[in-house]
């Protein structure tokens, strides 16, 4: 595979972004894909916890610590935040990789929304290239997908990412 198949997951905070996520993950994996994630925070994050000897060593200064375990491993670097293209050069290969969150990235993506009051993203954003809210949005003709329609949803991003 040369480059992998991405797609993304926008939205406000508490809008259902991890959720749809979650669930289009599982979809599909049922279909049979091989599926990678990136998951984008607007804060400091840290999968380790203080006493544990991986964080021992990087608070010690190690500036990258692999925590190798039976069925995982993963790796952790102390950096500035890297360019999402680095993020997923660094990934194995897979059918598809989600992005959830990096609303200023111009991959494709859909827009979560959790209440018609939200202020919506897609106006500003063309690469959003679809909604999925509990109620049809008035604004716009994007494709329109309640949030709990996993199945068409995954169809459609089949259909995008060809």
């Amino acid at each position: 595979m040369s480059s992998p198949r991405l797609f993304g997951i926008t939205g406000w905070k508490n809008a259902g972004k991890t959720t749809l996520t979650e669930c289009l993950v599982a979809e599909f994996v049922r279909r049979g894909w091989r599926v990678s994630t990136v998951k984008h925070a607007h804060h400091d994050i840290d999968i380790d916890r203080p006493g544990t000897d991986s964080y021992r060593h990087r608070a010690a200064g190690a500036g990258e610590v692999a925590l190798v375990g039976g069925r995982r491993y993963a790796i952790m670097r102390e950096t500035p935040e890297p360019a999402i293209s680095e993020v997923l050069a660094r990934l194995a290969p897979a059918d598809l990789v989600l992005i959830e969150g990096y609303k200023r990235e111009p991959h494709l993506k859909i827009e979560v929304r959790a209440s018609p009051e939200a202020e919506p993203l897609a106006p500003g954003d063309p690469a959003i290239v679809a909604i999925a809210a509990d109620v049809r949005p008035v604004e716009g003709d994007l494709p329109w997908f309640r949030r709990d329609d996993i199945a068409a949803i995954a169809d459609f991003i089949a259909a995008r990412i060809g």
